[in-house]
């Protein structure tokens, strides 16, 4: 049996959100229940931002990841799933221009593949919710 647009659609938004909101869970939760030193070794840029401000990054990420699969899976306000999805491409935007300022081009790329996935995830959401 063929495999409709919207099942297709559908399923790649389930995927790249699933992906997005195992990253984001580990990462946010990360930044948020972890010292300063303990992030340091992973994320060098821990070192000139203020905890308060790397703690709500952190919590903006796991309510991204939540939001990316919990409206859809519930059907209450799926809609919301769409600006999780572009508030992570900021939070991606934001990683980007930190490692510039800090001349670390190089270390841009998880911050691009995590953009792109994002912005993906946000056109499906568009597409199918």
């Amino acid at each position: 049996m063929p495999v409709s647009e919207g099942t297709a659609v559908e399923l790649a938004y389930w995927i790249v959100a699933a992906l997005l909101a195992l990253f984001y869970l580990h990462a946010g939760g990360k930044k948020v229940t972890q010292s300063q030193e303990r992030l340091q070794p992973m994320m060098g840029w821990v070192d000139r931002v203020p905890m308060p401000l790397v703690r709500a990054i952190g919590v903006l990420e796991v309510l991204g990841a939540v939001g990316l699969v919990l409206p859809p899976l519930t059907g209450i306000a799926v809609r919301l799933a769409i600006v999780a999805a572009v508030g992570l491409v900021l939070i991606q935007i934001g990683g980007i221009a930190v490692h510039l300022s800090r001349s670390e081009a190089r270390l841009i790329g998880l911050n691009i593949v995590l953009l792109v996935a994002a912005a993906a995830t946000a056109w499906l959401g568009t597409v199918w919710l």
